[in-house]
């Protein structure tokens, strides 16, 4: 059976509310259908987001006071004891793209990444720029132990010395025509930086295969965000490309907040030995500050209505 009759089949046969690490588990124990994709997980989170999205009466979610969903088979609704899962509203709550863009800095700050939110509504001639502005902008120094080396690659190549990232931000991306326009808003807004990513917290894995074409021809990689940011990954690489002074330029002159950063990794490039930890953390002062515990985590996406999703 397909994945999606697998999904049905575990919530009628349960007869219980159950998140999606219970259904992809129970249909793994089950041997209900094969995972063949990358990530069979977030293919079953998918599926039973796509149930509700599209109002199949079959299906139905809560949400806890945890701010996790929970699902189950409408047939059984009646015989369900909600109380014990001190449901929080039987409506869904949203939560903004926005609200993610923490998360995901957070998650850029183990890979040695600083970013910033750039946004768009603060530029000049903002109507019409959606496709010109990146949602994040990041920087990463190569780490060289060694000062002399360190100087050394700074005086005959800044440009070696560091790699400017583009990031465009989704909450979700459920269909061929979502991606696409996604995928490409990516490229354009890409165009200046060293590497562009597309990043999503929920992804139709049947969508992996084009995802991965596309990644191919055009070089635009892709984050699978984690709720839980340091579960995130990377599932395609972008390709490295030179920078595109001109557009780097237009975004400078027309973003405040842009130019601010690409001057304050300047004066981090040029700083002398004695001025390097001022810069240093000038360009931290400067960037989105992010979640530093897991208590921190989990609080943010309470508060926002972000379901929290960790490995166990």
């Amino acid at each position: 059976m397909t994945i999606k009759e697998a999904v049905l089949k575990t919530l009628e046969e349960n007869k219980k509310l159950m998140n999606y690490k219970d259904v992809y588990e129970y249909i793994k124990h089950k041997n209900y259908a094969n995972f063949n994709t990358k990530t069979p997980m977030a293919t079953v989170s998918a599926i039973l987001s796509e149930f509700i999205k599209n109002e199949d009466n079959r299906v139905k979610r809560i949400q806890t006071q945890k701010s996790t969903y929970l699902y189950y088979f409408s047939k059984y609704e009646n015989e369900l004891n909600f109380e014990n899962y001190q449901v929080a509203d039987k409506k869904d709550k949203k939560y903004f793209e926005r609200d993610l863009h923490k998360l995901f800095v957070t998650y850029l700050e183990t890979k040695n990444i600083f970013s910033k939110t750039i946004y768009h509504e603060t530029s000049k001639q903002s109507v019409n720029q959606k496709w010109i502005h990146p949602d994040i902008i990041g920087v990463e120094f190569l780490q060289l132990k060694s000062k002399v080396s360190s100087k050394f690659l700074k005086t005959i190549d800044k440009n070696s010395f560091f790699t400017l990232y583009s990031y465009e931000l989704k909450k979700e991306i459920n269909t061929d025509y979502e991606l696409k326009e996604a995928y490409f808003q990516a490229v354009s807004n890409s165009s200046w930086a060293n590497r562009g990513y597309l990043v999503a917290l929920q992804i139709n894995d049947n969508l992996l295969d084009e995802l991965q074409r596309l990644n191919q021809s055009f070089g635009i990689g892709f984050i699978l965000l984690n709720s839980y940011p340091y579960e995130s990954k990377i599932l395609f690489n972008s390709k490295y490309k030179e920078l595109d002074f001109k557009t780097l330029d237009r975004l400078c002159e027309i973003n405040k907040d842009f130019e601010k950063f690409i001057k304050v990794i300047e004066k981090f490039l040029n700083a002398s030995d004695d001025y390097i930890d001022g810069s240093k953390k000038e360009i931290l002062e400067f960037c989105d500050s992010i979640l530093k515990s897991d208590n921190d985590i989990y609080n943010f996406c309470m508060e926002n209505n972000i379901p929290f999703e960790k490995e166990e």
